[in-house]
């Protein structure tokens, strides 16, 4: 337990240290440009950093950094060598005045800790593909390179469209792009819905484990052997994906409807329809077990032998914690009842039996799976988006044609735009790099027992998130700022809008995608957008390749200095 809180305390340390790390991606053009001070500049970032917290509801971003290494090689002392060697990085290219990634700084933190934690189980087969999640780290990687080039990209399509003289030209632009922005969001609302109710109904989890068995019983039969336990359990695990599969086709028509309907509607119909009556009891099942330190056993188990065999019999022998379970829910027995039943198949101890009893009591499967299909709802940020066109376009109405247009009034129009743009930008930063501490965060509580998967994530984490990095963003990050705001390209106020609004734009549609990426990149890449349009020379290109070193750099050096991290732990901790 105290491993767990010193974890807790440095990464959110760490998200501090990424506030005003990264606080210069926010703040950057707007102080470059003498659109605000220093200090008011870091005010308004860190407000809208925070602002974050009510708008990004899925945490789809903080999901994937959870799950960047496979649960089996998640343990307290990797993550804990996985966020001192980040601290470390970060620090130490902020002294430098590098804009460095402080999320891969994160990701390859993690990633070399449980490498090397591997490396040191004896007996174990070492294969990358069984550690770390390839998908997340794939993705990862090729964004290294495809969010700065989002970036270049969108800020010069804005920069072109902004510069136009026809102003009715320029504005039917900016709204067949608003529109077409809006259906994309709409496609991302859409698939993460249908995404969250197949986790819901353990479809992606069921999809695994037969392929795992499958893989299991080729590699037996190329041996000319059989195995009847596990063709017994391929059998059972097929037949469960084929009961969740069928339930979440029923469900489907109905998540795509989504937009005339509500969350609420949709598992209300899912509940009496009893396309929820299986997950129900597979959930409260859980629920009953977990309550009953079934998650504090599993954590020990990796590194504990008699825990390890306490888990496996535990493991087995909790399953039929169904049988009651599913008399409870059809009303045939009480909570107490329950209890007493679920006491006989696997012994509760004393202090948890309230804790059962209140899982038990308090369980509503019909408000859980509202809930995670309401995360995916971006409404609020599509609403946003199509805000910020209309205020775009009121402004540019006011200035073009109800007064009369001077180099002045045009200047101050950008200058004021950059506040909303500005604005747009730290709620992307913040929404994106405070959700990569809540998985690490959410990693640590896994492992230690604390909570079942990422979805029982307690609503203290987010808060103290993204206070966290509104806090650091408001220490303010001069030397990076610097580079920012002046080393790459001279920036003016109408370019510091193009190129927040589309790094702006570049985070929110990764973070519906739920792909962690660096707004160091980000914004670097839109601003070299803009200083671009102007002329390739106006971009100082030197200092944009040692940049690009540093970004590629940083997820191997972090992972390495993870790795001599976590054998230093490994050795005092014994």
């Amino acid at each position: 337990m105290t491993l767990l809180i010193v974890i807790i305390a440095l990464a959110l340390i760490f998200d501090y240290i990424n506030g005003f790390h990264d606080a210069a991606n926010s703040i950057a053009t707007v102080v470059s440009t003498k659109v605000l001070t220093p200090f008011q500049a870091v005010l308004w970032a860190a407000l809208f950093n925070t602002v974050a917290f009510w708008i990004f509801k899925d945490h789809a971003v903080a999901n994937s950094i959870s799950k960047t290494v496979y649960k089996e090689f998640i343990t307290l002392p990797v993550i804990f060598s996985g966020i001192l060697a980040a601290i470390f990085w970060n620090l130490l290219t902020w002294w430098y005045g590098i804009p460095s990634s402080s999320s891969h700084t994160l990701i390859g933190g993690f990633a070399g800790a449980a490498i090397a934690h591997a490396l040191s189980i004896k007996g174990i087969h070492f294969s990358w593909a069984k550690i770390v999640d390839a998908d997340t780290i794939i993705k990862t990687i090729l964004f290294i390179f495809l969010a700065p080039l989002i970036g270049i990209v969108t800020s010069m399509f804005i920069t072109v469209v902004t510069i136009m003289r026809n102003i009715w030209f320029r504005i039917g632009i900016i709204v067949v792009t608003t529109l077409l922005t809006a259906f994309l969001f709409d496609y991302f609302e859409n698939s993460k819905m249908n995404e969250n109710a197949e986790k819901f109904y353990g479809i992606d989890k069921y999809k695994k484990e037969v392929a795992a068995l499958k893989s299991e019983l080729t590699n037996l039969n190329g041996y000319g052997e059989t195995d009847t336990i596990l063709s017994k359990k391929l059998q059972l695990t097929q037949e469960k994906l084929t009961k969740a599969t069928a339930s979440f086709n029923s469900v489907h028509p109905f998540i795509e409807n989504f937009d005339n309907t509500s969350a609420n509607y949709i598992a209300k119909v899912a509940k009496d329809s009893g396309w929820l009556d299986q997950i129900a009891i597979s959930k409260l099942k859980d629920a009953a077990r977990n309550a009953n330190d079934f998650l504090v056993l599993e954590a020990k188990a990796p590194e504990n032998d008699s825990a390890k065999k306490e888990y496996d019999i535990a493991k087995v022998i909790t399953e039929e914690y169904k049988a009651p379970v599913k008399l409870f829910l059809a009303g045939n027995i009480s909570v107490d009842s329950t209890v007493i039943l679920l006491n006989q198949i696997y012994p509760l101890q004393p202090k948890n039996i309230d804790k059962v009893k209140a899982k038990l009591a308090n369980f509503n499967i019909e408000k859980a799976f509202a809930d995670e299909i309401d995360k995916a709802d971006n409404t609020m940020i599509v609403n946003g988006i199509f805000g910020t066109a209309l205020i775009f376009i009121l402004i540019y109405l006011y200035v073009e044609k109800i007064k009369t247009p001077t180099a002045l009034t045009v200047g101050n129009m950008f200058k004021k735009l950059q506040l909303f743009s500005s604005a747009a930008f730290s709620i992307g930063h913040g929404g994106n790099d405070a959700q990569k501490v809540m998985g690490i965060i959410g990693a640590a509580l896994i492992a230690s027992g604390t909570i079942q998967d990422f979805a029982s994530l307690p609503g203290w984490v987010p808060v103290a998130c993204y206070l966290a990095i509104g806090l650091g963003t408001m220490s303010g990050g001069w030397k990076i700022v610097k580079t920012m705001g002046s080393k790459i390209t001279k920036v003016t106020p109408l370019e510091g809008v193009a190129a927040e609004t589309a790094g702006a734009f570049t985070l929110f549609f990764t973070g519906q995608m739920g792909i962690p990426v660096s707004t160091t990149h980000t914004i670097t890449g839109s601003i070299i957008g803009v200083g671009a349009t102007k002329r390739l020379s106006a971009v100082r290109w030197g200092v944009t390749t040692n940049l690009l070193w540093a970004w590629v750099l940083t997820i191997p050096v972090s992972a390495i200095l993870a790795a001599i991290t976590y054998f230093i732990v490994k050795f005092f901790l014994g």
